[in-house]
């Protein structure tokens, strides 16, 4: 039996699929390009190895495009044949679980099949990490963080993955707004890892949600090493960066990032697309003209009506149609989303709430019914977070409530949801706080002459 860089058994026999198989987990943990090159070599050489067919199914699923669903369903029949063919580990049976569980619309049982596999192996680094992806496509941001903490001690200075594990839970630490730490732990483990974009990003975070942005922008420009070979993941660095010369009030800059790098490949992954249309509509609250991008956008957005696949994909791409106004696409999203609300499942659930009210709510804004707006995202706002994605990403949905009730008139109500938003900000006013709670004083204190 063979071991991989995360001490834990393969089903290998040579030394050339193991060196593959190595590259691949360490280029999926630094979020390369090189990830699909070493996976695919592995499978040549050794076409019934199940867990390699279970990665391929399950990053197939993570990537949210209903085209892909083949893919992965294509992908679970091979890792189910190399396990009868052969006597799979119990790490790669459970692998290969997990992909039939989200299949099957279980991604949370996906989580507990990887779970079951940290249980008996704890320093296996790739599974923490699929695990970690998963609970954050869920939006289970206190899962995340119970899960890496549970492997940390296991991950010691000789593991080769130590500065990946903490770059997990440097993130996992931000998300549950334990900033100190998660800035101490993502630069630690950037000394061990370079290259570990994720690390690097959550750190940015850090500086985002504590309205630091000139260490933000000094982190992100001192470190390219650890992005610049990344996968699209650094069109999303890139969006970081635009985000934080936004709240110094460079906002021609985060224009000018828009265009050269953010939408540099006119991609439709649905993280390129929820990167773009998020900093457009931050660009328009500001008063920017932000011209003809829309059009771009809402053309790729317009055929995704139909996916389904993730809640957070769907809202990003209903911001693409509303800035491009494309009335029969915004319908066709509408009644897609009753229907999959008024099926049983995980991610129906998450349709029929937050879903349903937030995907009406950002319809009403773009209409400029803002009263029916501000009430709509408001009802959204308890469950917002399990659509997926960070604070910083869903970010833009408060942006957008906030508007809507100072646009409406419901000064008392939009205070509260400030004060919400910035206690989740550790209580450090960003320069959207700022302006907005000026707004408040003066429509205030115009009345009162």
């Amino acid at each position: 039996m063979m071991y991989d860089i995360c001490n834990s058994p393969v089903s290998l026999s040579t030394q050339a699929a193991l060196d593959h198989w190595n590259g691949m987990v360490r280029a999926f943990l630094a979020h390369s390009t090189a990830t699909p090159t070493h996976l695919g070599a592995v499978l040549t050489s050794h076409p019934d190895f199940a867990m390699g067919h279970a990665a391929r199914g399950l990053f197939s699923l993570m990537l949210g495009r209903a085209e892909l669903v083949k893919t992965a369903q294509e992908a679970a029949v091979l890792a189910h044949k190399a396990c009868a063919n052969t006597t799979p580990t119990f790490r790669e049976a459970a692998w290969t679980r997990a992909l039939d569980h989200w299949l099957d619309g279980r991604p949370t049982k996906a989580v507990a099949a990887m779970e079951g596999v940290l249980t008996r192996h704890p320093e296996d680094t790739l599974t923490a990490k699929v695990s970690h992806a998963i609970r954050f496509i869920l939006g289970d941001a206190t899962g995340m963080r119970a899960s890496i903490e549970r492997v940390l001690e296991a991950h010691g200075p000789d593991h080769a993955c130590r500065g990946f594990a903490l770059g997990c839970h440097a993130f996992a630490l931000e998300e549950t707004g334990a900033y100190d730490r998660a800035e101490a732990a993502g630069r630690e483990g950037l000394t061990l890892a370079a290259d570990d974009s994720w690390g690097l990003h959550a750190v940015t975070h850090v500086y985002d949600m504590t309205a630091r942005p000139d260490l933000g922008i000094a982190l992100i420009e001192g470190n390219t090493g650890a992005w610049d070979h990344c996968n699209n993941f650094r069109y999303h660095v890139w969006w970081h960066k635009a985000l934080l010369h936004m709240d110094r009030g460079q906002l021609d800059v985060a224009l000018g990032l828009y265009d050269a790098q953010i939408r540099a490949d006119k991609t439709d992954d649905y993280r390129d697309i929820s990167n773009a249309t998020s900093l457009l509509v931050r660009l328009e609250l500001e008063g920017v003209d932000v011209g003809p991008r829309w059009e771009e956008l809402a053309d790729l957005a317009q055929n995704r009506t139909e996916d389904g696949c993730v809640v957070f994909a769907d809202l990003h791409y209903m911001l693409a149609l509303t800035g491009a106004d494309r009335p029969e696409a915004k319908a066709a999203m509408t009644r897609r989303f009753a229907r999959d609300a008024a099926k049983s499942g995980e991610m129906p659930r998450r349709y029929a709430d937050p879903g349903v009210a937030a995907l009406a709510g950002l319809n009403a804004f773009a209409e400029g019914r803002y009263d029916a707006a501000f009430a709509d995202l408001t009802a959204a706002r308890p469950t917002l977070q399990t659509i997926g994605g960070s604070h910083a990403q869903r970010d833009v949905f408060d942006r957008i409530t906030i508007d809507a009730g100072l646009r409406a008139g419901r000064y008392e109500q939009t205070e509260a949801v400030i004060a919400d938003r910035l206690a989740r900000r550790a209580g450090r006013p960003d320069r959207f706080t700022t302006t907005r709670l000026a707004s408040i004083q003066e429509a205030r204190r115009i009345p009162a002459q």
